[in-house]
């Protein structure tokens, strides 16, 4: 049975110093009441509805709770300080300070209808403005463009400060993300005026977030004007173009901007390369074909990258013959495979439950002379722990240290997606606590399986725990996630905190899909709920009418 003290321990080393204390979230099973200090006032995170907030929460707590348990100090955490350096590093790495991080935020977590309302709910503010406290705070509301928009503003007209480069390409992308296009093409003539501001960089940002839009037209637009903003139309910028077209599903974009500038701006191996991946990726394999040939007639030899797009097109399809067939051409042609080649294959392998196969990849890595990387060994870890063999995972995550590679954030979030498919929380608490040791930043797709889990166990204390190591490390969260506890939640009979998350969503801007209101419309029904069912309807009418007014903008745009 875990004690009330290694439990409380293991929790204040998952939030950073100076953040929330949170000994009311651990379960009653846990715990002897008497023996917790009572929690101190604090900021909380504005990703969370009233009803998650101290307040609210012991009047929604659910009997299946406890059985997520709380994990406890093992040997490996179990160090004198732990956690201490980690802290310490963050602190030397960042001028901002943690008070100041929080009275901001506390302020920034009201909801304000415009950035100027929240340019005047600053004013009263007397913290000390610098980059690293911009940069903090901006991260921390990436998703919510009123509140980071209206910080931007505010910080910038305060004396003493200037927004540098690096703070204004964060913000163009950050509105590029929420889709207010028009604020992000002003705030990028605003840099134009301020000498050097605007970079390739910028340009770049812009392109994959109209891309990303499904914005095609616009996104070449803004490679058009490059020029005008002192920014270089080359061969480098042309493939920002080509590669974000081919990401976001429109290989003929990217095939007729090669015809068109392929006189003017000479194309380079990376040209061909983001072509090949882009009909690969579109299962256009004789055009992809095509491009190679033509790709070695102008001189240029496809190495292991072309040749990994056709081996994983061949993947996705699971035609594990083609993709020996293509080995053997590489083979032929004295190219050798390199690791992610493998990755690709092994991961492949291990999704259509050929295990055996796919561990046999390892052997032929060694034998080819190929050193594996923290990517390659992420993917061992998924064969075996979706084949069940979660023991032998942990032991190849283990051993990755011993082998001189350091996991990265992709391994740990295998690790943890792994544990919590496998029902295993308080080992992916564990992980999360490691990663702090190990200084790697954590993103979203850290939190989603451990979200997923809450919901599932209607653990409505932990599901607080992780949202506010959320906010913590500066992870907003974004509409995916919002949809995915909206979904989780509604599914686990948690029908009136699901809406309370959908309607923080929309109230941020973001526009879910008809098919998340109609599915919780439907979990609703006959359920007695009928001011939430009302308000859920309102919402996706609202959705609805913000979905019209976009296309019509893109429209028009374009």
């Amino acid at each position: 049975m875990l004690s009330s003290t290694r439990a409380i321990k293991l929790i204040q080393k998952l939030l950073p110093t100076g953040k929330p204390k949170i000994f009311h979230l651990i379960p009653r099973s846990l715990c002897c009441p008497a023996e917790l200090p009572q929690p101190p006032e604090s900021a909380e995170s504005p990703d969370l509805p009233t009803w998650l907030r101290d307040d609210q929460i012991s009047a929604t707590k659910d009997a299946d709770e406890c059985d997520f348990v709380i994990p406890p100090l093992s040997s490996l955490f179990a160090k004198p300080g732990y956690g201490t350096h980690v802290r310490v590093a963050r602190r030397l790495l960042s001028g901002a300070n943690d008070a100041d991080v929080d009275k901001v935020s506390q302020i920034l977590k009201n909801r304000y209808p415009t950035p100027d309302g929240v340019v005047q709910a600053m004013s009263r503010c007397d913290v000390k403005v610098s980059h690293d406290l911009v940069m903090h705070i901006l991260k921390r509301f990436s998703n919510d463009w009123v509140p980071a928009l209206g910080f931007f503003t505010w910080a910038k007209n305060q004396t003493g400060y200037v927004h540098n480069p690096e703070v204004y390409n964060f913000m163009v992308d950050a509105l590029g993300k929420c889709k207010q296009f028009t604020l992000m093409l002003e705030l990028v003539e605003e840099m134009k005026g301020l000498e050097g501001y605007v970079s390739l960089n910028t340009m770049a940002k812009v392109i994959r977030r109209f891309a990303r839009a499904r914005m095609y037209e616009n996104a070449c637009e803004a490679f058009g004007k490059m020029e005008s903003f002192g920014v270089a139309r080359d061969v480098a910028a042309l493939n920002i173009l080509m590669d974000a077209l081919v990401k976001e599903c429109s290989v003929e974009s990217a095939q007729s901007v090669f015809l068109t500038f392929k006189d003017s701006i000479p194309p380079d191996s990376n040209t061909y390369r983001i072509l090949i991946h882009g009909y690969c990726k579109a299962r256009k394999l004789v055009e992809a074909r095509r491009t190679m040939e033509d790709m070695e007639q102008q001189g240029f030899q496809p190495a292991a990258f072309a040749y990994t797009c056709f081996i994983e097109a061949y993947c996705r399809d699971r035609d594990f013959r083609k993709v020996d067939t293509i080995l053997e051409e590489m083979q032929e042609k004295g190219c050798k495979p390199s690791i992610v080649s493998y990755t690709i294959i092994m991961h492949a392998l291990g999704k259509a439950k050929q295990t055996n196969e796919a561990l046999e990849i390892y052997e032929e890595v060694k034998r080819n002379g190929c050193v594996p990387d923290a990517s390659f060994y992420g993917s061992v870890i998924f064969v075996l722990s979706d084949s069940g063999r979660i023991k032998d995972a942990w032991d190849v995550f283990r051993d990755m240290a011993k082998q001189g590679i350091r996991p990265n954030l992709l391994v740990y979030n295998t690790m943890i997606a792994s544990a919590c498919a496998h029902w295993q929380g308080t080992h992916a608490l564990e992980l999360l606590q490691k990663m702090e040791e190990d200084s790697i930043k954590p993103d979203v797709k850290t939190y989603a399986p451990l979200l997923k889990l809450c919901c599932k166990k209607k653990a409505l204390r932990v599901l607080k725990l992780v949202l506010n190591h959320m906010f913590a490390n500066d992870v907003s969260i974004d509409l995916g996630t919002y949809e995915l506890l909206v979904r989780g939640l509604s599914m686990s009979g948690k029908l009136e905190e699901a809406c309370m998350f959908l309607q923080e969503a929309v109230s941020k801007g973001m526009v879910p899909k008809d098919k998340l209101f109609m599915s919780l419309l439907d979990d609703l029904q006959g359920k007695g709920l009928t001011e939430a069912e009302e308000n859920v309807k309102k919402l996706m009418k609202s959705c609805q009418a913000t979905r019209k007014e976009r296309d019509y903008a893109s429209f028009v745009e374009a």
